[in-house]
Protein backbone atom coordinates (compact mmCIF):
# COMPACT_ATOMS: atom_id res chain seq x y z
CA UNK A 1 0.00 0.00 0.00
CA UNK A 2 1.37 3.12 -1.27
CA UNK A 3 1.99 5.78 1.69
CA UNK A 4 0.05 9.12 1.29
CA UNK A 5 2.62 12.56 1.15
CA UNK A 6 2.29 15.43 3.53
CA UNK A 7 1.67 18.33 0.88
CA UNK A 8 4.12 21.12 1.15
CA UNK A 9 3.45 24.86 2.39
CA UNK A 10 2.80 26.84 -1.20
CA UNK A 11 3.26 30.29 -1.19
CA UNK A 12 -0.32 31.67 -0.72
CA UNK A 13 -1.85 35.31 -2.16
CA UNK A 14 -4.17 37.42 -0.60
CA UNK A 15 -7.93 36.24 -1.93
CA UNK A 16 -9.80 39.35 -3.01
CA UNK A 17 -11.53 41.63 -0.71
CA UNK A 18 -15.29 42.36 -0.97
CA UNK A 19 -16.84 39.02 -2.17
CA UNK A 20 -20.09 37.52 -0.04
CA UNK A 21 -18.92 34.85 2.52
CA UNK A 22 -20.05 32.11 0.42
CA UNK A 23 -17.85 32.42 -2.41
CA UNK A 24 -14.97 32.32 0.29
CA UNK A 25 -16.27 28.74 2.05
CA UNK A 26 -16.92 27.34 -1.31
CA UNK A 27 -13.19 28.20 -2.53
CA UNK A 28 -11.64 26.98 0.66
CA UNK A 29 -13.19 23.38 -0.03
CA UNK A 30 -12.63 23.10 -3.21
CA UNK A 31 -8.64 23.73 -2.59
CA UNK A 32 -9.15 21.45 0.19
CA UNK A 33 -10.76 18.65 -1.92
CA UNK A 34 -8.52 19.00 -4.45
CA UNK A 35 -5.58 18.19 -2.16
CA UNK A 36 -7.31 15.17 -0.81
CA UNK A 37 -7.98 14.22 -4.69
CA UNK A 38 -4.19 14.33 -5.17
CA UNK A 39 -3.74 12.51 -2.25
CA UNK A 40 -5.59 9.69 -2.74
CA UNK A 41 -4.68 9.45 -6.25
CA UNK A 42 -1.03 9.55 -4.81
CA UNK A 43 -2.43 6.65 -3.04
CA UNK A 44 -3.93 4.19 -5.33
CA UNK A 45 -7.48 4.77 -5.19
CA UNK A 46 -8.18 5.91 -8.90
CA UNK A 47 -11.98 4.42 -8.56
CA UNK A 48 -14.39 7.22 -6.97
CA UNK A 49 -16.42 4.33 -5.61
CA UNK A 50 -14.17 2.91 -3.99
CA UNK A 51 -13.13 7.14 -2.70
CA UNK A 52 -15.91 6.62 0.35
CA UNK A 53 -16.27 8.81 3.07
CA UNK A 54 -14.01 7.11 5.35
CA UNK A 55 -11.18 6.40 3.18
CA UNK A 56 -11.34 10.23 2.64
CA UNK A 57 -11.63 10.77 6.18
CA UNK A 58 -9.15 8.43 7.04
CA UNK A 59 -6.70 10.43 4.12
CA UNK A 60 -7.48 13.93 5.63
CA UNK A 61 -6.45 13.21 9.01
CA UNK A 62 -2.84 11.30 7.58
CA UNK A 63 -2.47 14.33 5.86
CA UNK A 64 -2.72 16.63 8.68
CA UNK A 65 -6.01 18.14 7.11
CA UNK A 66 -9.13 19.16 9.15
CA UNK A 67 -12.61 16.12 8.79
CA UNK A 68 -14.53 17.02 5.59
CA UNK A 69 -17.67 17.31 5.71
CA UNK A 70 -19.73 14.91 3.28
CA UNK A 71 -20.24 17.74 0.49
CA UNK A 72 -16.51 17.86 0.49
CA UNK A 73 -16.23 14.12 0.13
CA UNK A 74 -18.52 14.45 -2.87
CA UNK A 75 -16.43 17.22 -4.25
CA UNK A 76 -13.29 14.95 -3.73
CA UNK A 77 -15.28 11.75 -5.63
CA UNK A 78 -16.25 14.32 -8.81
CA UNK A 79 -12.58 15.29 -8.68
CA UNK A 80 -11.21 11.86 -8.90
CA UNK A 81 -13.85 11.18 -11.68
CA UNK A 82 -12.30 14.05 -13.56
CA UNK A 83 -8.90 12.91 -13.59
Amino acid sequence: MATATIVGHVKKKPLPAGLPREWYESHNRRLKAMRLAISLLDSGTYDARRATNRKIRTMAVRTGIRRPSNVTCRMVRAFIRES
